[in-house]
């Protein structure tokens, strides 16, 4: 299934991926930014926060900003 995935972090990006049906908020964190701490993201889907087990559905758009900003006050 295709989604749009916007990716706030660094330099950001937006592009449209396709990923297994059933595939939820967490495994999707964890195929794209396997050495980052979810808990340091805002993670939205739709611009709503989500529950890690929220299983994606075709369509959505995802969003993961940092929470944590290196060399902020």
């Amino acid at each position: 299934m295709r989604l749009l995935y916007i990716n706030n972090s660094g330099g950001g990006f937006a592009d449209y991926l396709d990923v297994n049906d059933q595939t939820t908020v967490s495994q999707f964190f964890k195929d794209r930014m396997p050495h980052e701490r979810p808990e340091d993201y805002l993670i939205r889907v739709n611009r709503q926060p989500v529950p890690r087990d929220y299983v994606l559905q075709a369509n959505d758009r995802v969003t993961i900003t940092p929470t944590k900003i290196e060399g902020a006050s």
